[in-house]
């Protein structure tokens, strides 16, 4: 893990994580204390934990599929007062977030695949992919 602290209530942290829960935990757990230090509320921090854990999860099982265990997912964190910014990056060949499902659709509700994507848009402020679609940019403005 990197640490840099550009100014007094602004972190920012680095992480290169391989698939093992206890990893993801701890930076669940990081990201909900700095969260709660900035003034963010319980559910607020609620959808920061649950959005970067299905980003972290679709990394994984989707970005790294077919590829060797050992590969790991880069994890950025910024903090500030006022808003926070997560990337996810995997070393997946990327893939087109347009093409996947609407889970909301009659024809998709027993499909397994999209529900995760369909909550980071309804709690990020801004969910954005890369032009490669390997990486995740999601923003959450603290709520007035």
């Amino acid at each position: 893990m990197l640490m840099t602290n550009a100014q007094p209530g602004h972190e920012a942290h680095d992480f290169d994580l391989l698939n093992d829960p206890e990893q993801v935990e701890r930076i669940e757990v990081l990201l909900s204390d700095s969260a709660s230090r900035n003034g963010f509320a319980k559910g607020s921090i609620f959808a920061l934990r649950l959005s970067l854990h299905e980003a972290i999860a679709n990394a994984f099982n989707h970005g790294h599929e077919g590829l060797p265990t050992d590969l790991t997912v880069h994890v950025r964190l910024e903090i500030a007062p006022d808003q926070i910014i997560m990337e996810v990056t995997d070393q997946g060949p990327g893939f087109d977030p347009n093409s996947v499902p609407d889970p909301t659709l009659e024809e998709n509700l027993e499909r397994g695949s999209g529900r995760g994507l369909l909550l980071i848009n309804a709690y990020m402020t801004r969910a954005e992919y890369n032009a490669k679609g390997n990486a995740l940019r999601m923003v959450y403005a603290k709520p007035e």
